[in-house]
């Protein structure tokens, strides 16, 4: 997308009175409704100059004491109300569900939606001109966003960061990557009780989410890709000093965007959202993040597809050398160069000339960055991987699509057939998986269903599937896996996942058998169940829709409105529909 120089100037030289300002309504009008407004905030403690024709800017906070990916949000929030205070801005701060990844059952996906909801109706049922959104834990990101776009105030996320290295024995640990790593180690009986608790005490040392490429590593440096984030902010470790000064100068920033009346509608456009996908693809990032950008395309009203990043993938190759796909963590990647030096190397596949946050095009952002550590974020001559981390699948199994990080599978298993050994949900896996008598061996294909958006339910990362405990003993450390669950962005194997339509949806994944042949081809693209059509319709003749798990409450709402993976998993009717009139001050 580009932007010629008369639209570029109307859009950065727009300017707002105090009279516009949306929370003008609230604290400008001579009535009693606004008198009890003005006077409530007195009683808060602040003087009629402290909001007096300022902007209102709301700064959503997903700090919790069960989060430690925002562990130090308390204080950011304080350093971003700093900034907004210096730019003669108001600031509010409003906490929202924290969507806690390590500890939140089943699932944090199940709550995405509600996380994008309560945002929007924050922004929308308070007085707020102007919004900072603070998350970095994993599904935080995309609801934060979700909600912002939906509601098109000024908004600027402002991302947690990565947390430092683990450290283990002279070894570098990282997040979720290592804890798979060492488990298998443990249950093949390489490591010992002691040693696996060593690694506990040292693979998480400070606030901050994943330092692997990790699904939140993955999604904020998406945010900053479209263009939602001050320049390099998104590579910043949460423990590093200038992540203070990011969130201070995000303060400011949007005290200026609300004059400037600069919303998401103005950043977030296919290029924004190209772009997002190309960086995505270049940092081998996590398959989550296919769920997750096209739920907030559809909010933004640009039509994003499995085949637009099927189809990307093929020429964008893997740049960024951070595990799982690689060998360094989020920290080198940063001192390297951060996403702007990746987008240097990138710069040619990217639109420049497009609108961000930071009231300059996205090409003046990342103009002067350079690359420090080429062995951290490789030239374009000299890649990870000479395609994209990301597969689209397609076949019999997964008519309507599938994924699979093929950057982080065995080579050898990308061309594979084998026959299935099937578990009818987590529970049946962990009861089976390490039987001595399970009939497995390297060849089997492990197949599990009722793990998606309604089976599980709430879609969890349960997509990397265990290694049964007798062919690790035997040295056998991945296998072709496949299930309709979603998979933690640090993981790595032969994983398909995401498969739609779903099992409890009646997709082919609910017709498959123990014993079935399965064949996988990632150079081409399929996956297929080789069992002839008409066995398939007798056995899709007597199917049965399994009993909804939630009865009633959030979870049935979820069950009833929730799409399927390819379409991004949102509610329908947050996906679609006409606008929300502003609500009336009465």
């Amino acid at each position: 997308m580009t932007i010629d120089t008369e639209e570029w100037e109307v859009l950065v030289n727009r300017k707002r009175s105090a009279e516009d300002l949306r929370s003008h309504r609230w604290y400008g009008v001579q009535d009693l409704r606004s008198f009890g407004h003005r006077s409530r905030t007195k009683q808060m403690g602040y003087a009629t100059e402290d909001y007096r024709g300022k902007p209102v800017i709301g700064i959503i906070n997903t700090w919790s004491d069960i989060n430690p990916c925002h562990a130090h949000f308390r204080v950011r929030a304080e350093e971003v109300k700093r900034g907004v205070w210096q730019a003669g801005g108001f600031p509010v701060e409003l906490p929202a569900m924290s969507l806690s990844e390590p500890f939140q059952k089943p699932s944090t996906m199940l709550y995405r939606n509600f996380l994008a909801m309560e945002t929007e109706e924050l922004l929308r049922s308070h007085p707020l001109d102007g919004v900072v959104l603070m998350g970095g834990c994993d599904k935080t990101t995309p609801a934060l966003l979700m909600g912002a776009i939906t509601m098109d105030l000024p908004a600027i996320f402002v991302p947690a960061g990565p947390m430092l290295r683990g450290t283990w024995r002279g070894q570098t640990l990282g997040s979720g990557s290592d804890v798979w790593k060492y488990w298998d180690e443990k249950r093949a009986g390489v490591i010992s009780e002691r040693e696996w608790e060593e690694i506990e005490n040292g693979i998480a040392r400070s606030p901050g989410h994943c330092m692997t490429m990790g699904t939140a590593s993955t999604m904020t440096s998406a945010a900053e890709a479209l263009g939602m984030t001050l320049p390099g902010a998104s590579s910043i470790p949460a423990a590093d000093s200038n992540h203070a000064r990011m969130a201070s100068m995000s303060g400011r920033r949007v005290v200026e965007m609300v004059f400037e009346d600069l919303k998401p509608s103005d950043v977030l456009t296919e290029g924004a959202y190209d772009d997002a996908v190309t960086t995505v693809l270049a940092l081998g990032g996590s398959t989550n993040a296919v769920i997750h950008l096209i739920a907030m395309a559809r909010r933004s009203g640009v039509p994003l597809s499995l085949d637009r990043f099927d189809e990307m993938s093929r020429s964008v190759p893997v740049l960024a050398n951070i595990r799982p796909s690689g060998e360094f963590l989020m920290e080198d990647f940063y001192y390297a160069g951060g996403l702007r030096g990746l987008f240097i190397r990138l710069k040619a596949a990217l639109n420049l000339g497009r609108p961000t946050v930071s009231g300059r095009t996205f090409g003046e952002n990342v103009a002067g960055a350079e690359v420090f550590r080429d062995e951290v974020i490789r030239s374009l001559e000299d890649p990870i991987h000479p395609e994209g981390g990301l597969a689209v699948l397609r076949g019999n199994l997964a008519p309507d699509g599938c994924v699979i990080k093929h950057s982080a599978a065995d080579p050898r298993l990308l061309r594979h057939a084998g026959p299935a050994v099937v578990f009818d949900g987590y529970d049946e896996l962990a009861r089976r998986v390490n039987d001595p008598s399970l009939e497995v061996d390297e060849s089997s294909v492990l197949v599990l269903r009722g793990a998606g958006p309604l089976g599980a339910p709430g879609m969890p990362e349960w997509g990397m599937l265990p290694i049964p405990e007798k062919l690790l003993r035997k040295g056998v450390r991945d296998m072709v896996r496949i299930s309709d669950a979603r998979m933690s962005g640090t993981a790595y194997g032969t994983c398909v996942l995401h498969v739609a339509p779903e099992s409890h949806a009646g997709g082919p994944l609910a017709l498959v058998r123990t014993g079935d042949l399965v064949e996988l081809d990632v150079p081409n693209r399929r996956l297929e169940l080789l069992v002839d059509e008409a066995e398939l319709e007798r056995r899709r003749a007597a199917w049965e829709p399994p009993k909804p798990y939630y009865g009633r409450g959030y979870g049935a709402m979820f069950a009833r409105h929730a799409t399927q993976a390819n379409e991004g998993c949102d509610f329908d009717f947050l996906a679609e529909g006409p606008p929300v009139p502003e609500p009336e001050i009465h």
